[in-house]
């Protein structure tokens, strides 16, 4: 089971946020805060794992709890303010919804939640895991979720499977000296691939080949010097190459 906290200084909001999370069975709301003195308390004694955190508390804000926390739990933030969200991700909220909850996206969020608290778990545990850092938001990634790597002038954009990319600070060599490889390999100077992902290979003209790799809807295009290396690395595995 989840343990959740749902703070907020409105007490029809905290109904309604329990009336959503009931179609969650794996989830148990064990306790409601009202104000950020009363959230920090709970937290501290309940030790929740989620948090559902209102921004706007009457007396201090969202953001104060989790500046009172050394180790604050993962926190959804749930507010009518939309303005907020920078710095709610800054502060590497797992999501931020907006009121009225729509079930459909709380959902959704469920699943972010679900997935950080995993890998997090398997870091832990000593499994390794790559944190993805924007002004938004923190992802922590497995690195075989992560299907290709492509340089965009000073920064990195990172595609990770069945999500959206994420474009981070950070040149391609710093992924590149992170990355085990294999399966990771470098094709030119603008991209990395996780070979493990490779579904095919298609010739679409002398210079332009199309690669699809699993967890990527779009296809990728090599160039000649991309396509010619990446054939060489699969037929030395004995992988079979297509014309």
């Amino acid at each position: 089971m989840l343990r959740t906290l749902i703070v907020d200084d409105e007490p029809l909001a905290r109904q309604e946020m329990r009336r959503l999370l009931s179609a969650h069975p794996d989830l148990e709301i064990v306790g409601e805060a009202e104000t950020a003195a009363e959230a920090v308390s709970a937290i501290e004694r309940l030790h929740p794992q989620l948090v559902f955190l209102d921004i706007d508390l009457g007396f201090g804000n969202g953001f104060d709890v989790l500046a009172a926390l050394p180790e604050p739990p993962v926190v959804v933030f749930v507010t009518a303010y939309a303005e907020y969200a920078v710095e709610a991700f800054a502060v590497d909220a797992v999501d931020y919804l907006l009121k009225p909850v729509d079930p459909a996206r709380l959902a959704e969020s469920l699943t972010r939640v679900r997935r950080q608290l995993a890998v997090a778990e398997s870091a832990r545990n000593g499994a390794t895991v790559i944190e993805l850092k924007t002004p938004k938001r923190s992802l922590l990634v497995p690195p075989d979720e992560i299907v290709a790597l492509r340089a965009e002038d000073d920064f990195t954009r990172v595609f990770v499977a069945d999500q959206s990319s994420v474009l981070i600070w950070r040149t391609l060599g710093h992924f590149e000296s992170r990355l085990p490889s294999p399966p990771f390999q470098r094709l030119s100077r603008s991209l990395i691939i996780n070979r493990d992902r490779l579904k095919d290979i298609e010739s679409v003209s002398r210079s332009a080949t199309r690669i699809r790799l699993e967890g990527l809807v779009e296809p990728l295009l090599l160039g000649r010097t991309a396509a010619t290396r990446l054939r060489d690395v699969l037929a030395n595995e004995g992988r079979p190459v297509s014309p």
